[in-house]
């Protein structure tokens, strides 16, 4: 852009001021036409004032731009001196973010009065990467800066069981009476069981065949009893022999919580394998108040006649007296009818598909438990009974409920279907703790392994319970992922002191900081 004076025919001159686009010059603002010499140097420097005022920057100081860029360089090369020497302080670099996180949960339920590292180490380590203890003693070094030998796991695992094990319950019951108030309403019970890659000892008491609930029928296994509160936080195990019929399982864990901890006031939920009369009469000779799954098919035939002559619609739910004080409640649920139908009829095509032939041949025998021994020499006629599948779909839709609470139908159904967070306290374990399969043979490791994954459990659920108040909007396993992206410098400073800093360079590791820094 500039001001340019055009010399016309008629012998004046126009100034304006104008800019070349294309080889072609457009006309920006004209300033005036005169012939007077004094006139013409007056608007060409009118014009020269404007393209100041409104032209923008029209000339580039070489020398300030020089001046800059220089002291900029300057500038970026201190800064990456002083990075440098930094750098040159670091004297090691961990992912240790999971294990702090973990250690203040840790202390917060209240483990560190036990006062042994081994445990809190194993702990941790089980929730972040659960794998063998030879590996588990690579991982705490190499991510932890943690020199953990392994004798001394192995040491400590020995002395667990009968030193630790009830302290930890403890600390485990009074912090979850504390989260809930002060007070345990309601107590969850199931079973599980859990397999061994070791091999079997025929002399073991402990590691035993039996009804394995993975599927696993040629390994030696344990079952386990777990007690947990609503929101699914443990309170109390125990650990029988691989063949202990889980029905007979469940007194004594009750028994022995309330033998231990004096608490009396809560109520006893568990599903249908746990009910029997036996159970039911020691439970109310107990004086416990309990929710049990009914086997409605297994009952008298007055009950039965009751159950299937009431016109059930969705959502329905009626009660009928056992006993004295004691209740059946059913309830009808379409959804629930859906499904049975359904793999009711999935079962049936199997069966018609299996069975082609009319006949049971030797590869269709199940080969669980002694039906290995047996040898077929001719083949069995079968064939499917349509009116037994006819009495099955009557059953559709239905559940039943035994108490001997004096809380309505409504809320007997909705406390039962809590028995959920035991189920996934099992899943947790075996998936995300990797409590199975084990590969210790010894009862005392055995029962060791076990306490130190309840004590991850506790951890990974008041984790949990953490994000879940502080509004972070991830799971466990997502929080715990990210956390191991964050690299924490430790440097050692001139005068021998150390210093550490985490490094925060992704927004959900920002996200999480609260966890770190609270």
């Amino acid at each position: 852009m500039f001001v340019r004076k055009k010399r016309n025919r008629s012998g004046t001159t126009s100034v304006s001021v104008v800019f070349k686009n294309s080889g072609r010059f457009k006309e920006v603002h004209h300033l005036g036409t005169s012939s007077d010499p004094d006139e013409i140097r007056r608007m060409y420097n009118e014009g020269r004032e404007w393209i100041a005022k409104y032209g923008g920057q029209q000339q580039i100081d070489f020398d300030e731009k020089w001046r800059r860029e220089r002291s900029d360089a300057e500038a970026n090369a201190r800064a990456i001196a002083g990075f440098r020497s930094a750098l040159s302080h670091v004297e090691r670099t961990t992912l240790d973010a999971p294990q702090a996180i973990l250690g203040r949960v840790y202390d917060r339920i209240g483990f560190n009065a036990i006062g042994d590292e081994i445990l809190h180490h194993l702990a941790i380590a089980r929730v972040c990467q659960p794998m063998s203890k030879t590996a588990t003693v690579e991982y705490l070094r190499s991510y932890f800066d943690e020199d953990v030998q392994l004798h001394k796991i192995y040491r400590y695992m020995d002395k667990l069981h009968n030193t630790q094990q009830e302290k930890i319950q403890q600390i485990s019951v009074a912090h979850t009476m504390d989260v809930l108030g002060g007070r345990i309403g309601l107590v969850f019970y199931d079973v599980t069981t859990l397999y061994f890659e070791s091999a079997p000892d025929p002399s073991d008491e402990l590691r035993q065949d039996g009804f394995s609930k993975d599927g696993k029928t040629a390994e030696s296994q344990i079952v386990l009893g777990l007690l947990v509160s609503e929101e699914g936080y443990p309170l109390s195990y125990s650990v029988f022999n691989g063949k202990q019929y889980e029905g007979y399982t469940m007194i004594p864990v009750i028994d022995d919580f309330v033998r231990r901890f004096g608490l009396t006031d809560f109520v006893v939920v568990a599903d249908s394998g746990l009910m029997n009369e036996a159970n039911i009469g020691l439970l109310e000779s107990a004086g416990y108040k309990y929710i049990l799954g009914a086997r409605i098919r297994s009952e008298s035939l007055e009950i039965r006649d009751w159950m299937v002559g009431i016109d059930w619609t969705d959502g329905r739910c009626e009660e009928h007296e056992r006993k004295a004080g004691q209740r059946l409640i059913v309830s009808y649920s379409d959804a629930r009818a859906k499904k049975n139908a359904h793999n009711r009829e999935k079962g049936v095509e199997r069966l018609k598909k299996a069975y082609a032939k009319g006949t049971l041949t030797k590869d269709k025998v199940n080969k669980r438990g002694y039906n290995k021994f047996l040898d077929i020499s001719k083949d069995v006629t079968v064939s499917i009974n349509y009116e037994k599948v006819e009495e099955d779909a009557r059953w559709d839709g239905l559940k039943g409920y035994i108490t001997n609470t004096g809380l309505d139908a409504k809320e007997v159904i909705k406390q039962y279907h809590g028995l959920w967070v035991v189920e996934r306290a099992f899943r947790i374990g075996k998936s995300n703790l990797e409590m199975r399969p084990m590969f210790h043979f010894t009862p005392k490791r055995i029962e060791a392994h076990i306490c130190i994954c309840f004590v991850a459990y506790k951890v990974y659920k008041e984790l949990e319970r953490t994000i879940r108040q502080l509004g972070i909007g991830m799971s466990v396993d997502k929080v715990l992922f990210y956390a191991k992206t964050i690299p924490t410098l430790r440097f050692r400073l001139p005068n021998g002191e150390t210093y550490s800093e985490r490094l925060y360079t992704m927004p959900q590791q920002e996200q999480i900081r609260t966890l770190l820094e609270d």
